[in-house]
């Protein structure tokens, strides 16, 4: 299977792209960078773990997007306390990393055996 094919990593894109068009104009930039980065984390590592040779190597690499879920969620609440972030759409970010996060671990648990 392709990493493309993966509902998981199209939900993990689809945020990814929406926490990138959020800040496109912010102008702090350090909040911007690490919100981004850790959107751009999820995919990526995704990606990469999917073209790995063995599940081991696939699993260490969701286990790192799963981190990445667990780094954009606490930003995400951050960004809402500070004002950067409408408190409804920061809900359902949070909701969707905890969704990814659920669906890493499904990915994870069914290599493992």
């Amino acid at each position: 299977m392709k990493f493309e094919d993966l509902l998981v990593w199209k939900r993990s894109a689809k945020l990814c792209v929406e926490v990138y068009q959020q800040f496109d104009k912010s102008r702090d930039f350090g909040f911007k960078d690490q919100i981004t980065r850790s959107a751009l984390s999820i995919v990526s590592n995704i990606a990469e773990g999917y073209e790995r040779d063995s599940d081991r190597d696939r699993v260490k690499f969701l286990s790192y997007a799963k981190g990445s879920c667990a780094e954009l969620r606490a930003q995400i609440y951050i960004g809402i306390q500070i004002g950067y972030i409408d408190r409804t759409l920061g809900q359902q970010w949070a909701e969707e990393t905890r969704d990814i996060s659920r669906m890493l671990y499904g990915l994870m648990a069914k290599m493992r055996r």
